[in-house]
């Protein structure tokens, strides 16, 4: 996928995703000035606390944006206004696809988060179990020590 893929970031989804930071993506995208018709925006939407959708939506330039049929229905557009457009578009579909991406990730780890419990609370049980049939085994064999003492003594 690597020849498939623009480019990459470091610092985004540490923190909760913020307009800013799809705004800061959408910049880049734009500046980098790769010549394209359509291209994917691939991302998790959030299901249930155990399940996620894999989704992709489709990104289109400018030119695209201003060949499409309805985009004069309700005003006319100068070259300005769909420079805008397209700008806050990329941005707002990058900010949606941040949003639903925490959220599947933040269930992912509370249900990662509830496993490790539940399983760290069955080795608790098996452990104290343990440890009580040992020291139980401890006691019986230090009692029968001290009986056969006392019947040998007899």
């Amino acid at each position: 996928f690597k020849e498939d893929m623009l480019m990459s970031f470091y610092d985004i989804g540490k923190k909760p995703p913020t307009f800013g930071d799809a705004a800061a993506v959408a910049n880049c995208i734009l500046e980098s000035e790769v010549q394209f018709d359509v291209g994917e925006l691939h991302f998790n939407i959030f299901k249930s606390v155990v399940s996620y959708i894999t989704s992709v939506i489709p990104v289109y330039n400018k030119d695209q944006v201003a060949a499409s049929e309805k985009i004069n229905t309700y005003d006319s557009l100068d070259e300005e206004i769909l420079t805008s457009y397209n700008e806050f578009a990329l941005a707002n579909l990058l900010f949606y696809a941040m949003k639903e991406n925490a959220c599947s990730e933040q269930s992912s780890r509370m249900t990662a988060m509830d496993n490790a419990t539940k399983n760290a609370g069955e080795m608790i049980e098996k452990l104290t179990l343990t440890f009580n049939r040992t020291r139980q085994a401890v006691i019986t064999r230090e009692l029968i020590e001290i009986i056969s003492g006392a019947a040998a003594l007899k």
